[in-house]
């Protein structure tokens, strides 16, 4: 082959490339500046920072539903500029030949209940893709983003389509799949004696996060995940009491606390004003804590104590705040590759058992910090080997705190 056989090749090599991008649809409730959508369909359309490279994503939109489109919306201005086609139905923007769906069922004006969730809805805008996969005879791959509903009944039921349709779905949180500092991943099988785990925000909204975090760290303990037998919720100086009664888990706490630096000075009982507790009782056996410090953290983070290790295992989870929201690169990647190849890359039931244990902590903390029994959470799985989260260096843009 001369010189310009192969030029040849490698730009018509270039070309099918980029031909072959797959093509998604996309149902979105509210697509504004900062939202959800703008951060991950973002990247779909304008590509991100992956392991220390510029990457070009491999998904292409072939079309948008839009549940809303408030004042600032900014979604069918990007579905023009990108020759998107807008769609008014779910049904009519599964079209044809797309190779998966993505579900971005969060931001929007929608009711909030007394429990103080939001009513997103995510099982209603699935349930009809469902039945547009069941006319057109194709179960596709799906990402649902956070978890799965406010309600276990609803969530159970999104999670069943999947397995009964026997279609890949990627779900939860960004957050499990940002950088970590130091790395940390525990090994399979790992002898978990105590965890701790903290965050900030408010319980439901933020406290989600906080829990995927946790559930991703403690499922790859011994004997893998059986589910859980109780929760509880405590509020303000309850939390501080549960301290101090139960020193082991302060001292964990403080561990985590060493490699977040944006912990500011003063004692945390003085800058946090509102503390929140989640006390999750696993079915192994193992205590979950997790503690929601709004006003003394801008990250996440984890500490566990290991049979036949003196010392704790620690890590800080990285975020950034304001554009483009790097941490969210992880999550846009496995997407892509969960749509691509057309398999799972990490269990969707760590992301059911979650939404299970959420609806019961924001009860408790309904009902003044009663504990609460969940039967109904024997959630059991595995984690896979691989945790998938990001390991390369920070974007050069970025002011993610390292």
């Amino acid at each position: 082959m001369d010189r310009r056989t192969f030029l040849s090749a490698t730009v018509a090599s270039a070309a099918s490339a980029q031909q072959a991008k797959a093509r998604i649809a996309t149902i979105v409730t509210a697509y504004y500046r900062n939202s959800h959508a703008d951060v991950f369909l973002g990247n779909m359309l304008r590509g991100f920072y992956w392991e220390g490279r510029r990457h070009e994503s491999q998904l292409e939109i072939a079309s948008m539903y839009l549940a809303q489109s408030p004042a600032n919306d900014i979604g069918r201005a990007e579905a023009a500029s990108h020759g998107i086609p807008l769609k008014p139905t779910v049904d009519e923007a599964i079209v044809p030949g797309i190779r998966g769906v993505a579900l971005i069922g969060e931001h929007g004006d929608y009711p909030t209940n007394e429990k103080g969730q939001k009513l997103y809805p995510r099982y209603e805008l699935m349930e009809q893709i469902v039945t547009a996969y069941r006319r057109t005879g194709h179960a596709l791959p799906l990402f649902v983003d956070k978890h799965f509903s406010t309600e276990w009944r609803k969530a159970k039921q999104m999670f069943d389509w999947s397995r009964e349709l026997k279609f890949p779905l990627i779900a939860g949180t960004s957050l499990t799949l940002t950088w970590r500092r130091p790395v940390l991943e525990l090994e399979m099988e790992a002898p978990v004696k105590r965890a701790v785990g903290y965050f900030y925000g408010g319980k439901e909204a933020y406290g989600y996060h906080g829990l995927e975090i946790f559930q991703g760290m403690v499922e790859r303990r011994k004997g893998g995940e059986t589910g859980i037998d109780w929760v509880q919720c405590l509020d303000g100086a309850e939390v501080w009491r549960w301290s101090e009664a139960n020193p082991w888990a302060r001292n964990l706490l403080e561990e985590a606390l060493r490699h977040d630096d944006t912990v500011p000075r003063g004692r945390m009982e003085d800058t946090v004003k509102q503390p929140t507790l989640f006390l999750v009782g696993y079915r192994s056996g193992l205590l979950g804590v997790l503690y929601l410090l709004t006003g003394h953290t801008q990250q996440a983070g984890f500490a566990a104590e290991l049979d036949g290790k003196a010392d704790p295992v620690t890590c800080c989870f990285l975020t950034q705040w304001g554009r483009p929201w790097s941490h969210g690169n992880g999550l846009s990647y496995w997407v892509e590759q969960t749509i691509l190849h057309a398999r799972e890359f990490y269990p969707p039931e760590r992301t059911l058992l979650v939404t299970g244990a959420l609806e019961q902590l924001m009860n408790s903390a309904f009902e003044k910090g009663r504990k609460v029994d969940t039967p109904h959470l024997g959630v059991r799985y595995r984690a896979q080997r691989e945790s998938r989260f990001m390991r390369g260096p920070l974007p050069p843009y970025d002011r993610v705190r390292a």
